[in-house]
């Protein structure tokens, strides 16, 4: 299946494994690589030197192309960057700031340069500015989201724009996949339906949240602070929005959610760590391989194309 991303990346389907904190590392991003798509190591919290691990352990296990995304308000995002360009990984995503600063310095050690955007007027500032493709992401996305949906995003950014386009937020089957393409979407990008895979590292607590989480389980904390996060509905999530609702201090609302993302993925506490994931769950029904996930919505995609044919 060839697109504009697909020969961008030189890869076999138009299909990224999303970014996720303490759950995108070298295993995953590799083995969905090996698959025919794009992994992606996600930086975020973590220190120079497990990123430079995880870009060596990716090398050894994977010898297709595979990215790295780095958090923009992150204190050391300027030593990362170096490092990616010493490294000189496939490709880059960026979010959570400004990417434009960082556009020369990468894109002159050959790498492609692929930021997130919530908006048209932002995807036309970074088309302008020499990105190679960008992602729109919708709040059906888990984890860190917006306010605007994936077919608000498509129908409006992707005409404005002529450098590839991959739609993010809520993508879990080849349906998905197909009605993207149709929108003008080069592709697509995933986290919920990777994070429950077989070579995803995450506890086993946190993949079986998913898949036994039924159609309206996520919430979105952060309201008040508008700090939206969207996760599986657990102990800790109630707890959060009732104090919202109560109008607690900022400091008891952080303290409850600081270290969250870490607990449910990595200590498998899937009560009171944060299980971030997206809102189509219905159809992650059981914990698959990479290789087995992608085959599928390929196949899912193609059949859902060939649907349309009168």
């Amino acid at each position: 299946m060839r697109t504009r991303l697909t020969e961008l990346l030189n890869i076999k389907y138009p299909i990224l494994q999303g970014a996720m904190a303490w759950v995108s590392e070298a295993n995953l991003a590799a083995a969905v690589s090996n698959a025919g798509g794009a992994g992606i190591i996600a930086t975020g919290g973590r220190n120079l030197t497990w990123v430079k691990e995880q870009i060596d352990l990716a090398r050894s296990l994977t010898d297709k192309p595979f990215g790295v995304n780095v958090v923009l308000m992150d204190r050391n995002k300027e030593e990362i960057i170096d490092l990616l360009c010493e490294e000189k990984v496939s490709f880059v995503t960026l979010g959570a700031g400004n990417p434009v600063p960082y556009f020369e310095k990468l894109k002159k050690a050959g790498i492609k340069v692929i930021p997130v955007v919530p908006s048209i007027r932002l995807a036309k500032r970074v088309e302008d500015n020499g990105a190679d493709a960008l992602i729109i992401e919708g709040m059906e996305a888990g984890g860190h989201i917006g306010k605007i949906t994936t077919l608000s995003l498509m129908t409006q950014v992707i005409p404005e724009v002529k450098i590839p386009v991959v739609a993010a937020g809520g993508f879990a089957d080849g349906r998905g996949l197909a009605a993207a393409l149709v929108m003008g979407a080069s592709g697509i990008q995933m986290g919920t339906r990777f994070y429950a895979s077989k070579e995803c590292i995450a506890h086993i607590n946190a993949k079986n949240a998913i898949v036994n989480a039924q159609d309206t389980d996520t919430v979105i904390t952060g309201y008040m602070s508008d700090h939206l996060i969207r996760g599986i509905k657990n102990k800790m999530t109630d707890k959060y929005i009732q104090l919202e609702k109560e109008n607690a201090p900022y400091e008891e609302l952080h303290n409850l959610r600081v270290g969250t993302s870490r607990k449910a993925p990595i200590d498998g506490d899937a009560d009171w760590g944060l299980v971030q994931a997206g809102q189509s769950l219905s159809v992650i029904k059981s914990i698959e391989t990479c290789e087995d996930i992608i085959n599928d919505i390929i196949k899912g995609a193609r059949e859902a194309i060939n649907n349309l044919k009168p």
